[in-house]
């Protein structure tokens, strides 16, 4: 039981009943304290500065789409609106921040784009730098066109890694000042419809979650040539598993040790164990998130814990992890937050 407590938010969708960001406390095996946080149409993805001084949002306005910037009161759990940067056209569906909190991505499944802006030191989005528009499409019925649904950066920080579900793509840009030059293109298995992508923490390896063919994707990165190399595929659900399932979230344990991949459809977390040559993984198990339609999914900053946000059933879920298994138990589950989609922490206690 941990006997401090930190606050998470929860960004979701406003189709129905859900009103905007809502915040909550993880304290004493329970998530608790849970409130409305700000008022914000569609902030379906949500990243935290390192400093924990402000959150960012995607959001849709009208029209427009863009993303919005907060100031963090964490001790009341409070957001205060700085600025917002809109534009023409559906919005974005994810973001990140580079660790100096200096530029701010975000990625566009409608429009297939990767945005890079500039911020302000006192953490308000100062201008779009550039936004770079991906090619191509694939095989499934949804790859009519690219739909780009990640960008962040590599380790180095040399690069932005974009991944593109529309097109079969993981792309690097360099980084060249404000600017991002096509650098790489590693095309995945067609139909596969990449999602998102995690990065060991000795940088060499990364692992990208499907989509369309529910796999993780091993691959190897070479920093010195800025490169990514397709080691292997490993099915995250049942062979015999033949209903509807798409793939969500993925993300590593700190320690590098196991992998967690969401199963939408499936509705599950699978757990793989990372060999020590980072080369392969090993299937572990699947646990039920006990909702519907898990579509991220985050480990507290002590790793003691793991929420799923099950977007469908309107719920959360909370499980203990075993750092030395990687199992996870269940211990609260139907704590109720309307179109749950992601899930951050503040990295600090309170």
């Amino acid at each position: 039981m941990t006997s401090t407590t930190y606050t998470g938010y929860v960004g979701t969708y406003t189709k129905k009943d859900s009103q905007g960001i809502y915040s909550f406390h993880l304290e004493d095996d329970q998530i608790k304290n849970i409130e409305l946080a700000a008022k914000l149409e569609n902030p379906t993805y949500l990243t935290i500065s390192s400093n924990q001084s402000h959150l960012y949002a995607v959001m849709k306005e009208g029209d427009l789409g863009g993303v919005a910037a907060y100031e963090l009161d964490s001790r009341h759990s409070g957001l205060t609106l700085l600025n917002k940067h809109l534009s023409p056209g559906a919005s974005p569906c994810h973001v990140s921040l580079d660790p100096k909190s200096q530029y701010l991505l975000s990625a566009n499944y409608h429009k297939g784009t990767v945005d890079y802006y500039s911020l302000l030191q006192n953490g308000e989005i100062k201008n779009l730098l550039t936004s770079k528009e991906i090619h191509g499409s694939g095989p499934h019925e949804r790859q009519e066109k690219p739909h780009t649904h990640f960008a962040g950066l590599t380790p180095d920080e040399k690069y932005v890694v974009a991944v593109d579900l529309g097109a079969d793509e993981i792309i690097l840009f360099r980084r060249d000042g404000d600017k991002l030059t096509k650098h790489f293109t590693l095309a995945t298995q067609p139909g596969s419809g990449p999602r998102h992508i995690t990065f060991h923490p000795n940088g060499k390896w990364a692992y990208c979650m499907t989509e369309l063919s529910s796999e993780i994707i091993a691959l190897q990165y070479d920093t010195e040539k800025g490169e990514l190399k397709e080691i292997s595929y490993y099915k995250t659900i049942p062979e015999d598993f033949l209903e509807n399932n798409q793939g969500s979230a993925i993300h590593l344990s700190q320690d590098g040790k196991f992998l967690y991949a969401g199963n939408r459809g499936h509705n599950s977390i699978a757990i793989f164990a990372v060999a020590e040559d980072r080369l392969h993984i090993t299937f572990v198990a699947h646990t039920s998130t006990y909702g519907d339609w898990p579509r991220d999914f985050v480990l507290d900053p002590t790793e003691e814990y793991l929420i799923a946000a099950n977007e469908r059933s309107n719920n959360l879920t909370l499980f203990k992890r075993e750092a030395e298994s990687g199992l996870l138990q269940l211990l609260q589950q139907n704590v109720p937050v309307p179109e749950p989609v992601c899930v951050k922490f503040l990295p600090q206690q309170l």
